[in-house]
């Protein structure tokens, strides 16, 4: 069963043409990698995706229903959220206050609940408060509760941008290279992490990354890009064996004539 579906999907900037007539299937609860040489169009798509570009042409459908004319805000409503290439925390506030600020999203209460701190404002920001700290110490972030989220380590920096964005009980995580400078045994926890948030919150990700290990290692199936079109598709050994694939990341092969 599919949750996400790109059809004949393009977008064009003026007389440029960053993606042109893309698709593929996304199915739920799988781990789909997206990947390319950079400029290939990887973080346009997530961008047509979460509504935040709009589609020239073709179409986009999430659980089979059209999501090319919203804005970014309701396709969050919806059940979609991401991660960014160039980490956007509030990094004034603590590890902590950045999760809790996105748990408030679920809040139900009124404003007048919180202005008389009514039994429902009691139980739900209990509830929120609980969630934030289970968040945090899910991404191995339980010691740094009250560290301003600047002063993190890049890494933990980057499972923080995660944590915030589970905590809007997403149905689609996009990913967008969460393994960017991480060390190689920090890429190999990032990827058992990966699986952990797939299985422990029943959700479906979507990931572009540039560390290919990562990507072999947990994607059930991989797109590749290049200039903007799917160059190939399938399960990781297919796209290792694609010759297109190699000669996109590699160049072709000079013949040396003696």
């Amino acid at each position: 069963m599919s949750i996400l579906e790109l059809k004949n999907v393009t977008k064009q900037f003026g007389g440029l043409t960053a993606v042109g007539n893309v698709d593929f299937v996304v199915e739920k609860d799988s781990i789909f990698g997206l990947i390319g040489p950079n400029g290939a169009g990887k973080t346009t798509i997530f961008n047509l995706i979460t509504g935040i570009y709009k589609v020239t042409e073709g179409e986009i459908l999430f659980e089979g229903k059209e999501i090319n004319s919203l804005e970014p805000y309701q396709v969050a409503e919806m059940g979609i959220t991401r991660t960014f290439q160039n980490i956007r925390l509030f990094k004034k506030l603590t590890t902590y206050e950045n999760i809790l600020t996105a748990c408030h999203y679920n809040a139900r209460y009124t404003i007048l609940d919180s202005l008389v701190r009514s039994k429902r404002f009691r139980v739900e920001e209990k509830g929120l408060l609980d969630q934030a700290g289970e968040l945090m110490d899910i991404m191995g972030l339980g010691d740094r509760k009250d560290v301003v989220a600047g002063n993190l380590p890049y890494g933990l920096q980057r499972r923080l941008e995660i944590a915030r964005a589970l905590a809007l009980k997403p149905k689609l995580l996009l990913l967008d290279e969460p393994a960017a400078g991480m060390n190689p045994d920090e890429t190999i926890r990032l990827m058992e992490l990966i699986k952990e948030i797939r299985s422990r919150f029943n959700l479906t990700v979507l990931v572009i990354e540039h560390h290919m290990d990562l990507i072999m290692g947990i994607c059930e199936k991989i797109v590749v890009l290049n200039f903007g079109r799917k160059l190939a598709e399938g399960t990781a050994q297919d796209v290792q064996a694609n010759p297109k694939v190699i000669e996109a990341y590699l160049g072709e092969e000079e013949v040396v004539v003696c």
